[in-house]
């Protein structure tokens, strides 16, 4: 005969009385001391869960912030260099502009003094043979695109090769015509000789007299006559070339002539010199050639007549 014995174990619990403040039921709740554990782990989890995505909302409001802060700087950025990609773009159309005017003025002279034409690899223009007349038809088209700066460099690399086409091309030139003129048995046309300025130093119009201008902000110690690119420009009387060639200050490339008796006449802006430094000129002498060089807006000479080292107005050595 088997005893048996039961064993029981009453669970730990807590409970919780309501007593109403003037009487009645009391109401008694009893929570399992187990229950409790896993509510109150439930609670601070649940907290936890709560502070982690809040702090996660208000990083990603910041972060999202200054991401849209830097995207917009950025943007700020880019526009300022596609405007600044755009002003270089259209100096460099200017510049090959201005090359184009030089090759057709070349070809006029050409034309004129009954030199060889030009010489170079080039498609063939039918317009001449067919009657065409470039003047009325100027049809152009193509694609709209957006200059980049391969663009850009490929155009300045095309001017900087045609400068050095063309540089060469005058100076055959220049050579030709002189052998020419020397077969022929032609003195060089100049002047009356004198030491003292007396004529323009080329044809053109006044785009800028001496004196205060721009409002008075720039004082003009010379004036500038404008004219097209490669007009010839000469001397406006005898003396001895002390520069020929490139000025930091301003001036491009540039000529002096020291006339003597503390006279000087300067010669700025050209597209190319044709003398040398040392060399004796003669009043009415091809020297340069109008260009827009140094601080230039367009083709022009910056012509200065200067007296004891001091700029004066050239109006009155202009006959």
């Amino acid at each position: 005969m088997s005893a048996e014995k039961e064993i029981s174990k009453t669970a730990e619990e807590y409970t919780i009385k309501f007593i109403p403040p003037q009487g009645g039921d009391v109401r008694t709740i009893r929570l399992p001391i187990n229950l409790l554990k896993y509510g109150v782990v439930s609670l601070l989890a649940g907290a936890l869960l709560f502070v982690g995505s809040f702090s996660y909302a208000v990083y990603s409001t910041f972060a999202n912030r200054n991401g849209a802060a830097e995207i917009e700087d950025l943007r700020q950025v880019n526009s300022i260099q596609q405007e600044q990609l755009l002003q270089l773009a259209k100096k460099a159309n200017s510049l090959q502009e201005d090359m184009n005017q030089l090759k057709k003025l070349e070809e006029d002279i050409r034309r004129l003094s009954g030199a060889q034409p030009l010489q170079e690899n080039q498609q063939e223009n039918a317009s001449g043979e067919q009657g065409v007349d470039p003047a009325t038809h100027n049809g152009q088209g193509g694609p709209i695109s957006t200059p980049t700066v391969q663009n850009v460099s490929d155009t300045l690399t095309i001017v900087e090769q045609g400068l050095a086409v063309r540089r060469q091309s005058l100076t055959a030139l220049k050579e030709e015509l002189s052998q020419r003129q020397q077969a022929l048995g032609i003195p060089a046309v100049s002047l009356p000789g004198g030491t003292t300025p007396a004529i323009w130093p080329a044809r053109g119009v006044v785009s800028s007299p001496y004196g205060l201008r721009w409002n008075g902000s720039d004082f003009h110690p010379g004036i500038d006559i404008a004219n097209d690119m490669g007009t010839p420009i000469i001397a406006t009387a005898d003396g001895v070339v002390r520069v020929a060639g490139w000025n930091d200050g301003g001036y491009g490339n540039m000529v002096d002539i020291d006339h003597g008796n503390g006279i000087m006449t300067r010669y700025g802006h050209a597209m190319q010199v044709a003398v040398t430094a040392g060399q004796y000129v003669h009043r009415g002498q091809v020297i340069a050639y109008m260009g827009s060089t140094g601080f230039s807006t367009g083709p022009h000479v910056h012509y200065e007549v200067r007296i004891n080292g001091q700029a004066v107005n050239p109006a009155a050595y202009l006959h």
